[in-house]
C-alpha cells in the first residue's frame, strides 16, 4: 500500500543529497512523495545537529510538525539525520511526539522504517557509520540547472571544535565510476552547474589507497560532461596540491571560486583547534592561487571565540583579512559542541565578548565585499539567470563569484524574455543592498 510522504530537508547541501536519496527509494516502493506535511501519513524530518543553532532549528520544527499531528493534519513523525544521530535517547525521553528514529547510518531504511511505523511500531534504524550507502538514485529537489554531487561522507580531520566524525563517521570516498554515473545522469536531464560536495573533497580518493582516484583526475574527467560551470566546496588548504591548482586553472568549466575553510589565521589557535595548516602556509597557498588565477574569488569559513583566543589573536585575525581582502566569508561563533576537544578546553571565552568579535569580523568583512563589488561595476559578467522577480521587477541571477544561497545575487534588466537556467552576460552597472544591479547585454 502506498502512503503520502511528506519530506523535510535542514542543514546543509549535503545533508539534502541524503534527503533526495530517501525520497527516490520512498517513491520506488510506490509511496506518493510531496513537500507539504499537512495531511500525509509521514512526515520525515531529516535534521541537523552541528551546532547549537542547528539543533534549535531542528526542534521547533519538530514541534511545529508535532503541532499538525496533534490537531489531526499529519499520522507520523520520522526525524532522521544528525540531530537523531546525536540525541538518540533525549530525543525519545523529551519529544515524544517523534514516532520513529533514523540514524546517519540508515537513509536507505526510510522505506522500512515507514511500513513499521504505518503498522504502529516505533521504528529506530542505527546502522553502522562506516557502512553508510551513499550511492543510489536521488529525487533532485534543486532548479534543474543547478545539482549537487556528494563525492564522499564522513571526516576524518579531527578538528577540536567539531562533532562531524562521530555523527557522520570517518571519510569515505565514493568509486570514481559511480560519481561519473551519477554526473552524466545530471547533465542528461539539464543541469548546467554542478556543485561538488563532501565535508572536505580534497581528500578526495585518498582513503582508497589506489594511487590513482583523486580529486584532480576526478574533476579532469567531470569537464568531459556537458556541464558549463563545476563549483567545488570544500577544499582543505593543507590538501590542496600543484596538481589540483593545475586543473582548476586549466579546465574552463571549472569556476575560480574556491571555498577553504580555514577558520583562523593566528597559529596558536590554529593548533588548539587541531588545524594543519600555520599561518604562512595559508598565505602562501593563496598566493600561488592568485598566481594561478588572478580572477579567484576565495570564501572562506571562521570561528571567533576559540578557548584561549584574547584580543591579541582576534587582532591577529583581522589583520590577516584586511591584507587577505577574502571576497567571501562565513562567520561563526564558537559553540562549545560536547564530545569535541574544544568544549573541554580551559580559558574559555565570555559568549559575549566572541559574539561581539563575530560582529566585528562581518562590518570588516563587509566592507571588503563592498570594495569587491565597487571594482566590478563597469565589468560585463557571464549570469547564470534563475528567473523573475516581480518583487524586485527584474531578473535575477548568479555570477561565478556567488554560490547558490550563500552570496550575492545579480539584479538585472532585459528588453526581451530571459528562461531560468540561461547563461547571459550583463553590464554590471550598480550595488544594491550588496547585490549588484545591472542590464543585460546584447
Amino acid at each position: 500500500m502506498g502512503y503520502k510522504i511528506a519530506f523535510q530537508s535542514l542543514g546543509c547541501a549535503k545533508n539534502l543529497v541524503n534527503t533526495e536519496q530517501m525520497m527516490a527509494l520512498c517513491r520506488e516502493v510506490g509511496h506518493t512523495v510531496t513537500g507539504d506535511p499537512e495531511g500525509a501519513d509521514v512526515a520525515v524530518l531529516n535534521t541537523c545537529g552541528f551546532i547549537e543553532s542547528a539543533k534549535s532549528e531542528a526542534i521547533d520544527a519538530i514541534l511545529e510538525l508535532a503541532a499538525l499531528k496533534s490537531q489531526g493534519k499529519l499520522k507520523k513523525l520520522l526525524v532522521a539525520g544528525c540531530l537523531s544521530q546525536r540525541y538518540r535517547e533525549e530525543i525519545k525521553t523529551e519529544l515524544p511526539e517523534v514516532d520513529g528514529l533514523l540514524g546517519t547510518g540508515s537513509y536507505t531504511d526510510v522505506a522500512s522504517a515507514v511500513e513499521e511505523l504505518m503498522a504502529g511500531e516505533r521504528p529506530e534504524h542505527f546502522g553502522e557509520l562506516a557502512r553508510a550507502f551513499d550511492d543510489g538514485e536521488r529525487w533532485v529537489t534543486t532548479p534543474p540547472w543547478t545539482a549537487y554531487l556528494k563525492i564522499a561522507e564522513g571526516c576524518s580531520n579531527g578538528c577540536a571544535f567539531c562533532v562531524i566524525p562521530k555523527l557522520r563517521g570517518r571519510y569515505r570516498s565514493r568509486s570514481m565510476e559511480s560519481l561519473l554515473s551519477e554526473a552524466k545522469g545530471l547533465a542528461d536531464r539539464g543541469a548546467k552547474e554542478l556543485i561538488v560536495i563532501a565535508q572536505d573533497i580534497t581528500r578526495y580518493g585518498l582513503d582508497l589507497k589506489d594511487g590513482t582516484t583523486t580529486l584532480a583526475e576526478l574533476l579532469t574527467r567531470l569537464c568531459r560532461l556537458d556541464f558549463h560551470w563545476i563549483r567545488l566546496h570544500y577544499l582543505y588548504p593543507e590538501a590542496v596540491t600543484d596538481e589540483l591548482i593545475q586543473v582548476i586553472a586549466r579546465e574552463k568549466k571549472i569556476v575560480h571560486y574556491l571555498d577553504i575553510p580555514i577558520q583562523h589565521a593566528n597559529d596558536g589557535i590554529l593548533k588548539a583547534m587541531r588545524r594543519r595548516s600555520t599561518r604562512a602556509e595559508i598565505e602562501a597557498l593563496f598566493a600561488k592561487l592568485r598566481a594561478a588565477m588572478p580572477d579567484v574569488v576565495i570564501r572562506t569559513s571562521l570561528i571567533c571565540g576559540l578557548p584561549g583566543e584574547g584580543e591579541a589573536e582576534f587582532e591577529e585575525l583581522c589583520q590577516f583579512l584586511r591584507e587577505q581582502k577574502l571576497q567571501r566569508a562565513g562567520v561563526f561563533q564558537f559553540s562549545p559542541e560536547e564530545g569535541t576537544l574544544a568544549a573541554a578546553m580551559e580559558n574559555q571565552v565570555d559568549p559575549e565578548a566572541a559574539a561581539r568579535r563575530v560582529e566585528l569580523v562581518v562590518d570588516l568583512q563587509s566592507r571588503i565585499m563592498d570594495q569587491y563589488n565597487e571594482v566590478r561595476l563597469g565589468a560585463c559578467m557571464e549570469v547564470l539567470c534563475e528567473g523573475f522577480d516581480s518583487q524586485a521587477g527584474c531578473y535575477v541571477g548568479r555570477t561565478y563569484a556567488d554560490s547558490v544561497d550563500i552570496d550575492g545575487r545579480v539584479l538585472f534588466t532585459a528588453a526581451g524574455l530571459v528562461p531560468a537556467g540561461e547563461f547571459v552576460w550583463v553590464r554590471i552597472t550598480g550595488v544594491s543592498d550588496g547585490d549588484l544591479t545591472g542590464e543585460i547585454e546584447d
